[in-house]
């Protein structure tokens, strides 16, 4: 299975970056991952609401020109669908089955995504209702999808 994660913005703090390599070191032997880093767009602190739609819809430029037609898209947003960790898990081993070995999770900027984005996308995930700082939640998915991967080969992972 091929699992990308595609992110708007750069991760600066370290010790998001440790905890990030470590799963994905631990995912590489489940899976090919890997984590694609897109710029953000440039704005000032207050925009209208015309702007920000701009914003969005040059992000989401950038994230549909990383996505392949075959690739399975499961946007991160607020308004997703909540699942446990053993939905998430069903949900992958289902993809798997079913010849979708393509996965693209995505990530927006603080924006959120772009309806064109959300098109695109095959499915939506939720963490929570709460917003998290998008950095964070590369740490906290890729958490998550290792712990899909433990739990569908029936392995032991702390609850």
């Amino acid at each position: 299975m091929n699992i990308s994660i595609i992110t708007i913005g750069k991760l600066k703090e370290k010790y998001l970056k440790q905890g990030i390599d470590e799963y994905l070191k631990r995912l590489s032997a489940y899976a090919k991952i890997e984590v694609i880093e897109l710029a953000d767009e440039k704005a000032p602190e207050q925009l209208s609401d015309a702007e920000m739609e701009q914003v969005k819809q040059k992000e989401g430029e950038r994230i549909l020109a990383k996505i392949s037609d075959d690739t399975h898209v499961i946007a991160l947003a607020i308004e997703g669908k909540q699942r446990s960790s053993e939905e998430l898990a069903k949900e992958i081993d289902k993809l798997a089955t079913y010849g979708k070995s393509k996965i693209a999770y995505v990530i927006g900027g603080s924006l959120g995504l772009s309806n064109e984005v959300m098109k695109r996308s095959n499915d939506t995930l939720s963490f929570s209702k709460m917003t998290f700082p998008h950095q964070l939640m590369r740490l906290i998915l890729l958490e998550q999808v290792y712990r899909a991967f433990r739990i569908n080969r029936g392995e032991p992972y702390h609850k």
